[in-house]
């Protein structure tokens, strides 16, 4: 008999969201800003209604956009050489990640995912025919070599890995992907590899793709979000890199769903990218990381892992409550308090509690300093 996963209906993200809401709490829960975008992004996105770019670009993606991607990342620190045909422009970081899935999956295949992580995983490769086999990191967040190989079976057709991570902040390193290598190099194993907060490393750390590892590149395929990136996650536009062969059989399935993605933006996106300031867009977002992190000592709660990356904390509540899971507390802190957060238990497919709790510090500043000033007058 067909085994069956259920997964729920609506996602808990939606529904603290709505709480959050319902009770005019400071709203932390999400990774959504609440302040605006860059002018320039809204000039050029003004300018492409001028342009005549409202019709289908190639499957590709605007191919101005396509250098532009090309020379960005052969400008990082650990620069990315790339070519045209290695890249696709697509709607959003959920359909590269579920078109990744069709393009390798057959029915029946076992598909890694590191967790803690994002609620559209398992759904995907569901959904694509396959079986998740979840992975749980140690308490401190980091990677168990043994363990992780031990999820690894003849069926393993794939691994989904997200750095730096949503919601631990925790940032693979170059070691981390040899690791990974060194457990499927003689294995037909793709890599389905997430990295839409590259933008966001701190401490002087700079963001090392998995697509940099010469050997893992061939059976990679490496997801990046401009919408992440610029805060604008309403114009659907993100990119991919892959090897060619990977990236024609991505396409072939791309053309059924979607085909490309925002015209205008991607035109708008263009423009910006060309004379991008990486270095500054980055030390805002360190510096409200920094903020949350001074102010929310103040209060009960407490980071025991300070974030690497990515625009999220987690925090450790159980100075406050020993006896409350996640969950409830997580409740509890939306209503009640009327700052909202989300249950770190929402990143795992079984587990039902844990001692923390995330928060989103990309916000304005002032929401930053409100919402704990008010935790720490009322905890």
């Amino acid at each position: 008999m067909k085994k069956i996963y259920r997964f729920s209906d609506y996602s808990f993200f939606t529904e603290m969201s709505e709480l959050a809401r319902k009770n005019n709490s400071f709203d932390l829960s999400l990774g959504l800003p609440d302040f605006d975008i860059d002018e320039r992004l809204k000039y050029y996105l003004k300018e492409s209604a001028e342009s005549l770019v409202h019709q289908y670009e190639p499957l590709s993606g605007n191919p101005s956009l396509i250098q532009n991607i090309i020379r960005f990342n052969s400008d990082r620190k650990n620069g990315i050489n790339v070519n045209e045909n290695e890249i696709s422009i697509i709607p959003c970081a959920t359909f590269a990640l579920h078109t990744a899935l069709k393009t390798v999956l057959n029915p029946g295949d076992e598909v890694v995912i590191i967790q803690p992580s994002y609620y559209t995983y398992g759904p995907s490769v569901v959904m694509n025919g396959g079986i998740p086999v979840y992975y749980e990191p140690e308490a401190d967040f980091c990677t168990d070599w043994d363990r992780l190989k031990c999820c690894i079976s003849l069926k393993t057709k794939a691994v989904i890995v997200n750095s730096p991570q949503n919601p631990t902040g925790k940032i693979w390193s170059q070691a981390d992907w040899s690791q990974l290598y060194n457990l499927i190099a003689d294995r037909n194993i793709y890599l389905i590899s997430e990295e839409i907060y590259d933008l966001y490393c701190y401490d002087g750390t700079e963001h090392y793709s998995s697509f940099l590892h010469p050997e893992l590149r061939k059976r990679t395929f490496c997801i990046f979000s401009f919408g992440k990136m610029f805060h604008c996650t309403g114009w659907k536009v993100s990119y991919m890199l892959a090897p060619e062969d990977l990236t024609t059989e991505f396409r072939f399935h791309q053309q059924y769903l979607s085909y490309g993605a925002n015209a205008p933006a991607q035109y708008a996106l263009s423009k910006y990218l060309d004379g991008f300031d990486f270095h500054q867009h980055q030390g805002i977002m360190q510096h409200k990381r920094d903020l949350f992190n001074a102010l929310i000592a103040d209060t009960p709660l407490y980071t025991d892992h300070p974030c690497e990356g990515s625009v999220f904390q987690t925090v450790n509540f159980r100075h406050v409550s020993k006896t409350m899971t996640d969950v409830e507390f997580s409740k509890w802190l939306t209503a009640e308090k009327q700052v909202a957060c989300l249950p770190l238990s929402a990143f795992y497919h079984l587990r039902q509690n844990s001692d923390y709790i995330r928060f989103s510090f990309l916000k304005k500043d002032e929401t930053i300093i409100q919402a704990m000033e008010h935790l720490k007058k009322v905890l």
